[in-house]
């Protein structure tokens, strides 16, 4: 049969989203969702929304949401871009700040598997640095590439350590080419770079409504950073699609970022989670790297982590294994609702018998 795919269409690796099997009801802990639901202030937003003005084109610039944002984050609504997703934005940046024919975008060996996606599609050049074997990220070795910029994911993912403001400001500071980092997962972390952006122009900020905000199906994050390089955001976005933020996400966004009570008591029942999950799967013998995010890495001592993730798919609890080098004894698990925990704690103790 005749192909009438691009070469790029045919030979491209894209990125693997976790699995979504609907056979049976599972308990989801596999992609890393908000176990609560969003803020009743984004609902009633959203439950009170014109329908009939879906007939026009939503505002290509989010100028409410970006005003909404401006306010919750302390910057100027022109500091702030918005995209479908911190996935879009990220994408964006390629473009945006690398050259196909320059140095290239330098990120760990393991961290968010979007980014060596993103550098195959744009054709940039990829500057693999390994992470130290407790999985921490060498700011030395980072300095040592010769990149264009550098993609720091904050906590990183899949192994949710986060790295220190005064640690990440210091690296920073000595460096002369742009540093974007992702924190999908800060809202866990508390230690946002956000006022960093003020003092360095070489610093762009990516943050997402999908986890902290619980609105992972609406489609929505932001960027920010100095007005020179949101424009090359800008321009970027332009060259694919002008309207990339619907009207009801940005109506139910900008409700959402304004609850700050909300999803601080939401977000402290996570990290609260975390630290009893944490100390449940050591008892059970687990090695569990220290977590700043809304999930945990951990490996078995005497099971595989395709062991464990089959186990636990067989007893109806979804959690994600990555087979890979150097983390393929891990299985990465989102913290869900105390009830979730313990169902997955269960099953674990019915694997961990034979």
């Amino acid at each position: 049969m005749k192909t009438y795919l691009s070469k790029k269409a045919s030979s491209v690796s894209p990125y693997t989203a976790g699995e979504q099997p609907k056979d049976k009801k599972y308990i989801k802990l596999n992609t890393n969702e908000n176990p609560y639901p969003p803020s009743p202030k984004a609902k009633a937003e959203y439950d009170s929304f014109a329908f009939s003005d879906l007939k026009l084109y939503p505002d290509p610039f989010a100028k409410k949401l970006r005003e909404a944002i401006a306010g919750a984050e302390g910057v100027d609504a022109e500091n702030v871009f918005c995209g479908n997703g911190s996935d879009e934005i990220l994408a964006l940046c390629f473009p945006a700040f690398f050259d196909a024919d320059g140095k290239g975008a330098a990120f760990a060996d393991i961290t968010y598997s979007f980014y060596p996606v993103f550098c195959d599609f744009f054709g940039i050049k990829k500057n693999i640095v390994p992470l130290e074997d407790d999985f921490t990220l060498s700011f030395e070795k980072l300095k040592g590439t010769a990149a264009q910029g550098v993609l720091i994911a904050n906590p990183n993912a899949p192994t949710g350590i986060g790295i220190p403001l005064p640690e990440l400001e210091a690296f920073i500071a000595a460096s002369d080419r742009i540093v974007i980092l992702d924190e999908a997962y800060m809202p866990f972390f508390g230690q946002t770079a956000v006022p960093l952006t003020k003092k360095y122009d070489n610093v762009l900020v990516v943050k997402t409504f999908s986890k902290g905000y619980s609105l992972a199906g609406i489609r929505c994050g932001y960027a920010i950073g100095c007005r020179a390089l949101i424009e090359g955001l800008e321009r970027m976005r332009d060259c694919f699609n002008s309207y990339p933020v619907d009207s009801v996400c940005q109506a139910v966004c900008a409700a959402a970022i304004s609850d700050t009570e909300y999803y601080r008591e939401k977000n402290a029942l996570v990290v609260s989670e975390r630290a009893r999950l944490s100390i449940e799967l050591e008892k059970s013998g687990f090695k569990v790297l220290p977590s700043s995010s809304n999930f945990v890495f951990a490996s078995h001592q005497k099971k595989s982590g395709k062991e464990i993730y089959e186990g636990l798919k067989e007893r109806g609890v979804l959690v994600r294994w990555f087979n890979k080098p150097k983390i393929d004894s891990f299985v990465r698990i989102t913290v869900g609702s105390k009830e979730e925990n313990d169902g997955l704690l269960n099953a674990l103790s019915d694997i961990l018998r034979f």
